[in-house]
């Protein structure tokens, strides 16, 4: 039995994977890709725009990386709920669920260091 080569094995696949405009110039297709959806086109049309809206910001926010505190770079990464990981310095720090460094983080953190000051005086 003959050895397939991985060119054989593309050429098999070539009808599939491109269309032809005229018999001279084959076009190749592209995936499809999201208009404005984004990430939640993976919802399709169910739950309601103003939901996927909201889901929306949230998933970006939650797949994004932030800089880390320790080391400077943007490598903080979410592991898994209120979990985040630097992957240079191999910190894992408790935060958001969603977002590294909730607002109210950021409240108490700043009230901590006013008082902070005004013990120190």
């Amino acid at each position: 039995m003959k050895k397939k080569t991985l060119f054989s094995r593309f050429l098999l696949f070539l009808p599939l994977i491109m269309h032809t405009e005229s018999p001279k110039r084959p076009v190749f297709c592209m995936a499809k890709r999201t208009k404005k959806v984004g990430i939640v086109g993976k919802y399709g049309t169910r739950y309601g725009a103003s939901l996927r809206k909201q889901v929306k910001k949230i998933e970006i926010s939650q797949h994004g990386k932030y800089t880390c505190v320790f080391c400077g770079k943007e490598n903080m990464k979410r592991k898994c709920v209120g979990i985040w990981h630097c992957r240079s310095c191999k910190k894992t720090v408790a935060g958001g669920a969603w977002v590294y460094s909730t607002t109210a983080a950021v409240q108490v953190r700043s009230a901590i260091r006013r008082l902070r000051e005004v013990k120190e005086q």
